[in-house]
């Protein structure tokens, strides 16, 4: 569904990724981990369309991507919930879902208002709540319900559990267990090794801005210096 080729990108002159290549096969879940500052999140920037692509190719649904803008990277179907969440604070939860809907509705799909309130039940309690009165939690299952209401083919997920407590990051474990179970698939990129290994079919090990180690997520815990 995607692949990355020998991807080089960075902020304006400062090259970050120097070569990264991974894929993500229908259905699957897939997994990037690694230390703080290996550039995780520059790699789903680029493959969104929020970087350029300076060197390389991003294939999409069979599409070469470079050079696209992320709104119709969106529109093909790749839905990013990045790990700012980026919710509109001043609308409602309520609003903040029909806006995402009215979007979603050029693509057409199966998510609905009705499915994402049966998915995140906190939300339907809480839709008339400003989106600033959401604690964490609310506020990331608010940001991933905006993304599947686009009805996205790929969901991409920038530390979702980023910053929260371990009991609501037990709530989105179980939730993207669920949407994994659906069928979808999920491009993450997780520093919680349990919670990625758990969910993901395979997994990509960054450092030094390239891919140091790729395999199974069985494979990886059972590698107990490539996890250190």
């Amino acid at each position: 569904m995607l692949e990355l080729h020998n991807i080089h990108s960075g902020y304006g002159e400062t090259q970050v990724l120097r070569g990264i290549s991974l894929d993500v096969g229908e259905g699957e879940v897939v997994a990037i981990l690694g230390r703080n500052g290996v550039d995780k999140t520059t790699t789903l920037k680029t493959a969104v369309g929020l970087l350029p692509c300076l060197e390389g190719e991003i294939v999409f649904l069979g599409e070469n991507l470079n050079g696209a803008r992320p709104f119709d990277i969106a529109r093909m179907g790749m839905g990013f919930v990045p790990e700012t969440r980026d919710i509109f604070p001043s609308f409602t939860v309520l609003e903040n879902l029909e806006l995402a809907m009215a979007l979603g509705r050029t693509r057409g799909g199966e998510w609905t208002l009705e499915r994402v309130f049966e998915l995140f039940p906190k939300l339907a309690q809480r839709q008339l709540n400003g989106g600033m009165q959401l604690s964490g939690g609310e506020q990331q299952m608010l940001a991933i319900a905006q993304t599947l209401l686009l009805n996205p083919v790929l969901l991409v997920l920038d530390e979702p559990t980023e910053g929260l407590a371990p009991i609501v990051i037990g709530e989105i474990h179980d939730k993207l267990g669920e949407l994994k179970d659906q069928g979808l698939t999920i491009l993450l990129v997780e520093q919680n090794f349990v919670l990625a290994t758990s969910l993901a079919d395979r997994c990509y090990v960054l450092g030094k801005s390239v891919v140091q180690w790729s395999g199974t997520s069985s494979d990886i815990l059972a590698d107990k210096e490539t996890q250190h």
